[in-house]
């Protein structure tokens, strides 16, 4: 990344706190964490730097977000709260009150890129997980390593999120560029326009610059198996988006064929919520509705295929259309963990939950700690996010054949 490089310690959070280096919930560790900090972006850290704690008593070492401290600084405020350098904590021996903190070797720092700023580059908007720019008639993607979970963008990012989401979607977009056309120009850094070079080492992996389009108002979903939303209505009515199944289906059942249940496409975070084709007509025409019923299951079969060959099950997966003077064309991100259900093909059982490639570790943790899902949202402790984290890298590898780049 470019800017300025600066040590920066930071805490895992707990809860929202204006301090980035206090934790203040009980029954948490605090753990110092190394990351960098630009004067341009905001990171978020998931591992690294110094740990200790006894889970009752907290050294706090207040730092307010934009401040650095070196480690010698923080080795002089532990020797100030009793200790006069980190040793290893011995709950069995030590007193909570001159429990100390041990630096933890050989534990790479990771960060995660929450928000970006590229200066005089318009920036159009910014979504749960993508910054949007205006780069003359183009557009400039840029996926960040935010998450969110029940509707609200999360306090914790996770750690090559973005990257692996742009590189799977380009990965797609090759292997559907028979069967539709897409928005993209280029993922090359290189070849963006000269106003975006001093941001290249920010952009590259994580961004596309892409063609505008008059995006349609609906989310065209693609349900192999029954789960999620889908599941809920079959239980009521016997029905999806109205439907009609067979009976004696279970959660996780495989549907005798593919079927298009599209959704509005929601405003300021709200769930998306599932409409009829004959709602789709109305909206959109009859023959764009057409339309995009052909291309959603036509690229879902092609994509079902090739994930069954990687021992994934494509469940279900929405995509986004558009136009330009070229007609319909693919858009935003394509059959991500963020956008699809993948399973392990291994694994799968119907009659319950699924082993899943995306973000279910986030949604437990959430519910083990009985958020009220209403803002603020929590942060996520560092082992939620490093098992999401290995289960999207996961999803990438084996879906493309390749390691992510570093």
């Amino acid at each position: 990344m470019s800017g300025c490089w600066r040590s920066l310690y930071l805490t895992k959070l707990a809860a929202a706190s204006p301090f980035l280096c206090c934790l203040v919930s009980p029954g948490s560790k605090l753990a110092f964490l190394r990351a960098f900090r630009t004067n341009d972006d905001k990171v978020s850290v998931s591992d690294g730097g110094l740990e200790g704690g006894d889970g009752r008593h907290t050294i706090l070492a207040p730092l307010r977000a934009g401040k650095t401290r070196s480690i010698q600084t923080i080795y002089r405020l532990f020797s100030s709260c009793g200790t006069r350098r980190p040793a290893h904590v011995d709950k069995g021996r030590a007193p909570p009150e001159n429990r100390s903190f041990s630096p933890r070797r050989g534990i790479p720092s990771v960060t995660a890129l929450l928000t970006t700023n590229l200066g005089e580059i318009p920036l159009l908007g910014r979504g749960k997980v993508r910054d949007l720019y205006a780069v003359g008639d183009a557009l400039l993607l840029v996926a960040t390593d935010r998450i969110s979970a029940f509707d609200h963008v999360l306090g914790t990012g996770i750690p090559d999120k973005g990257t692996i989401l742009t590189q799977i979607s380009l990965f797609w977009f090759d292997l559907l560029k028979d069967l539709v056309p897409n928005h993209l120009i280029t993922a090359e850094v290189d070849e963006y326009p000269a106003a975006l070079l001093p941001y290249a080492e920010r952009l590259r992996g994580r961004s596309m610059l892409v063609k505008r389009a008059q995006m349609f108002p609906i989310e065209c979903v693609a349900r192999g198996y029954l789960a999620g939303s889908g599941w809920k209505e079959y239980r009521n009515s016997g029905t999806v988006c109205g439907i009609p199944l067979p009976p004696g289906l279970e959660d996780g059942s495989r549907l005798p064929e593919p079927v298009f249940t599209p959704a509005t496409k929601s405003e300021g975070g709200a769930h998306d919520e599932n409409i009829s084709y004959e709602e789709t007509e109305k909206i959109v025409g009859a023959a764009e509705a057409a339309e995009l019923r052909r291309l959603t299951l036509a690229i879902y079969e092609r994509a079902a295929a090739h994930a069954e060959g990687c021992g994934i099950i494509l469940a279900d997966t929405k995509f986004e259309f558009g136009t330009t003077a070229q007609g319909v064309i693919l858009a935003d991100e394509v059959l991500t963990p963020d956008s699809s259900r993948f399973w392990d093909g291994a694994a799968w059982k119907p009659g319950g939950a699924q082993a899943s490639f995306d973000k279910q570790f986030v949604r437990d943790y959430l519910e083990e700690i009985h958020w009220n899902k209403q803002a603020p949202a929590p942060g996520l402790p560092s082992d939620v996010v490093e098992r999401t984290r290995a289960k999207y890298l996961e999803a990438f590898r084996r879906l493309t054949g390749r390691d992510l780049a570093s």
